[in-house]
């Protein structure tokens, strides 16, 4: 009986994205490997149909067919059991940027000085997480900065109250002193995070403090803007604290993707008691009669610190949104506002 024929066909591995470069991906594969891959051109037409910045992000699971030169090509992605994005910068604003997918919790990393603490960043972040069922929670770094400072330390303590009063657990830690470092340490174990937060904000330097053999490069924050300068160029999932971080660039705006005005405040998790007894089912609460967000406003049932992030993040919401209506009716030649007149 002959010998059946050598089977040529490529070898198919599963895996996980570990970093995204845009054009090329890290792929931890099931067995322990580490493969450099790129996409099938389908994915990238795919991702520009549902504007979308790029079709893979860290976390994705995904199918590889390896090549003759030991790199891999991404022929199937699985579906995402959820995903975090923002509002894509620059010239692709209309686009959704995934920040990481199927992931467990996000944190929100802050610091409190150098830069100070950004309600409006947490506010926005916290949306976001919301709008796709992630837990969420706030990091305040470089606590070490706060001795000394009386007055800081009683604002740091609201704003940690207020958030814990949320729902969202609040930790202080510091890469210096290894305040809370264990705490995070523990909120890690097991499971997939995404860390993300502005530059300079100790991301990385807390990374380090968890995880030591990370060795992730670090940079100081410019005296002359008090921001933080990139340090991590691209987003990267790194093994630590026997769990999966999502290591991400450092972000200036949270901008917030796809929604409507009126769907914000049900992101906003003090507003859902109340949104079931608005006069108005479309309310936007910020202006309409009958308003029972306005009301619990008055009666101390939401503070007006929230109440005031929701008024702003509301006005950019209307106008990203009108924006990309326009865009929409642009490509499709259409304008509602634009009526024929009816044939004789």
């Amino acid at each position: 009986m002959p010998d059946a024929p050598p089977d040529d066909s490529p070898r198919e591995i599963t895996g996980l994205v570990t970093r995204s470069t845009g054009s090329w991906y890290d792929v931890r594969t099931d067995s322990g490997e580490d493969v450099r891959a790129r996409i099938r051109g389908k994915f990238r037409l795919e991702a520009e149909t549902i504007d979308e910045t790029n079709p893979l992000a860290v976390g994705d699971r995904v199918t590889l067919q390896m090549q003759e030169d030991e790199t891999g090509l991404v022929t199937a992605i699985a579906p995402r059991e959820n995903q975090l994005s923002r509002r894509a910068a620059g010239h692709r604003a209309r686009s959704e940027h995934v920040i990481v997918a199927n992931v467990d919790r996000a944190w929100c990393v802050q610091s409190t000085f150098q830069p100070k603490l950004n309600p409006g960043f947490v506010d926005r972040m916290l949306i976001a997480a919301e709008a796709s069922h992630i837990p969420a929670g706030l990091i305040l770094n470089k606590s070490d900065l706060l001795e000394g400072k009386p007055r800081a330390q009683d604002a740091l303590a609201f704003w940690s109250e207020l958030y814990e009063g949320l729902g969202y657990p609040v930790l202080f830690t510091s890469a210096e002193t290894g305040e809370g470092v264990e705490a995070f340490r523990q909120r890690l174990a097991g499971a997939v995070s995404v860390v993300s937060g502005p530059s300079g904000v100790g991301k990385s330097s807390l990374l380090n403090a968890i995880e030591p053999d990370l060795g992730l490069r670090v940079s100081e924050v410019s005296e002359k803007t008090n921001k933080g300068r990139h340090t991590t160029t691209f987003a990267t999932l790194l093994e630590a604290a026997g769990g999966w971080v999502a290591d991400t660039p450092g972000i200036r705006e949270f901008g917030i993707w796809g929604m409507a005005p009126e769907e914000l405040g049900g992101y906003f998790v003090e507003f859902r008691p109340f949104l079931g007894e608005c006069r108005y089912p479309n309310c936007t609460h910020d202006h309409e009669p009958g308003c029972a967000i306005q009301d619990a406003v008055d009666e101390e049932s939401i503070t007006p610190e929230r109440y005031g992030s929701y008024l702003n993040i509301l006005e950019s919401v209307r106008k990203e949104y009108r924006a990309d209506e326009e865009a929409d009716w642009r490509r499709r030649d259409v304008r509602p506002d634009v009526w024929e007149e009816p044939e004789e």
